[in-house]
């Protein structure tokens, strides 16, 4: 969808439009999912994090100064509820067995093993970059880092995976 069309279902959704609220919610979920994939590594997980940033989307959309940040506040809202249910699913870790991730995924198994292998640090950022198609001063305001430490976290986790799945040690840069 075009920029216009998306800042009008913004406009629309903040008059607590619910079709145009449902449309903007479409038309970002597979971007939601991949990224909140990429923090939990669970689909589970990933679901209830989708869920519950849909609701406080709903809730909070009046809040959105500038319909053309939607997309970069919505993912913020994400990743937000993301770390809330990662550092609770870390509090009762202890007192429960790890749950697999389900057999049926999308996402090519190789990858998503080797996404796993990465530190969330480089593994949100690659995410965002390659997935959600943002640009690298778009994950600086959307992490609150510099764009300099999102270069860094790109490159760094290019090289990790390029040693650790493809088996190349330097020349990573067009990954």
């Amino acid at each position: 969808m075009q920029r216009k069309g998306t800042e009008q279902l913004v406009e629309q959704a903040k008059q607590k439009d619910p079709n145009a609220f449902t449309e903007l919610m479409q038309l970002y979920l597979k971007d939601m999912y991949r990224i909140a994939l990429a923090i939990l590594m669970n689909d589970e997980d990933a679901a209830d994090a989708i869920q519950d940033t849909i609701l406080a989307c709903w809730e909070k959309i009046s809040t959105v100064r500038s319909p053309q940040y939607f997309k970069t506040w919505m993912t913020r809202v994400l990743i937000n509820n993301c770390r809330k249910i990662k550092h609770e699913a870390n509090a009762t870790e202890a007192l429960c067995e790890y749950e697999e991730p389900s057999a049926y995924d999308e996402y090519n198994l190789e990858l998503k093993e080797a996404l796993s292998s990465l530190d969330e640090k480089y593994r949100v950022v690659m995410t965002l970059f390659y997935s959600g198609g943002y640009r690298i001063h778009e994950i600086a305001r959307i992490l609150k880092i510099p764009k300099s430490t999102v270069q860094t976290r790109l490159q760094r986790g290019r090289q990790k995976l390029a040693r650790d799945y493809y088996g190349i040690e330097k020349g990573v840069s067009g990954l």
